[in-house]
């Protein structure tokens, strides 16, 4: 009786654990499933193309090395490789994206709802660092040098800074084909049709004016 009672509970155990793996990125049931962006298919993901029609350039992706232009407010650019740039991503649960810092540029706040992010720096120097959720909210950060590497679990506020005077670069991994990003300021601030400036100023304990110019800069 007791050997029955261990087998049925290791059985649970291990439904609970597939059930937690099919939570995030599903495992592919075939080779490949090429993303068809020509498919009208409403699908979680994109459809797949015939492998028939399937080619080397589906897998491949050119311009990673070319520097992003960081002549904008926040002084920096993002150069995403996810399933929108590479088919050939489409159900593998992988992308990435180089990041260009002018010195003292900022990836401002933001989240990705659908993907841890593991950040490596290949030149300069950054501050990076991420917030927990409620109610604790603490600010984990740390600066870092060429070489080093540092994670930012999946939806939390996180964002990096160059801190050095000459510009910076990093490339980021993460654990979807399509992460999503969303920006903090642009969502709050920027949302068409508006957030009541009326909720803002509330959340933010701050004068309507204040919501309003800042609404008007985005």
């Amino acid at each position: 009786m007791a050997h029955k009672h261990i087998t049925l509970l290791m059985t649970l155990v291990a439904l609970s654990l597939g059930f937690l793996v099919s939570a995030f990125e599903p495992s592919p049931l075939q080779d490949f499933c090429v993303a068809d962006s020509t498919s009208s298919a409403r699908l979680n993901g994109q459809a797949c193309k015939s492998p028939a029609s399937v080619g080397a350039d589906d897998f491949s992706f050119t311009g990673l090395h070319i520097p992003g232009n960081t002549s904008n407010p926040n002084g920096s650019k993002v150069t995403p490789v996810t399933v929108a740039q590479l088919p050939g991503l489409n159900t593998l649960g992988i992308s990435l994206a180089r990041v260009d810092y002018a010195p003292w540029g900022i990836n401002p706040p933001h989240t990705h709802p659908r993907a841890t992010e593991i950040l490596t720096v290949i030149e300069g120097s950054l501050q990076v660092g991420f917030v927990t959720s409620n109610p604790g909210n603490s600010h984990i950060t740390k600066t870092l040098q060429k070489g080093d590497v540092f994670v930012f679990p999946v939806g939390l506020v996180h964002y990096q800074r160059n801190v050095g005077t000459t510009n910076a670069v990093a490339i980021a991994a993460l654990s979807s084909q399509n992460p999503g990003v969303i920006t903090i300021s642009n969502a709050v601030f920027g949302s068409k049709p508006a957030v009541s400036s009326d909720v803002l100023a509330k959340a933010f304990q701050v004068d309507k004016s204040v919501v309003e110019q800042m609404q008007a800069k985005f």
